[in-house]
């Protein structure tokens, strides 16, 4: 059975208008100046704030 009236456009595009993608928003590092996420920690030097710094761990071959 197929639909009696037409989906225009207007109403297809408001119903999926949430489905836009947002950027992400990165600030820089102000340690080392990294891009980093806001609010997380550094992943190049672990800086998270001036009181907490994570200790990353060194990688080994």
């Amino acid at each position: 059975m197929q639909p009696v009236h037409k989906k225009t456009k207007h109403r297809k595009r408001t119903r999926r208008s949430h489905h836009a993608l947002e950027p992400i928003h990165l600030m820089s590092c102000p340690q080392c100046g990294q891009a980093k996420l806001p609010h997380c920690a550094c992943g190049n030097c672990g800086y998270v704030n001036a009181q907490t710094r994570l200790k990353l761990g060194s990688q080994e071959s």
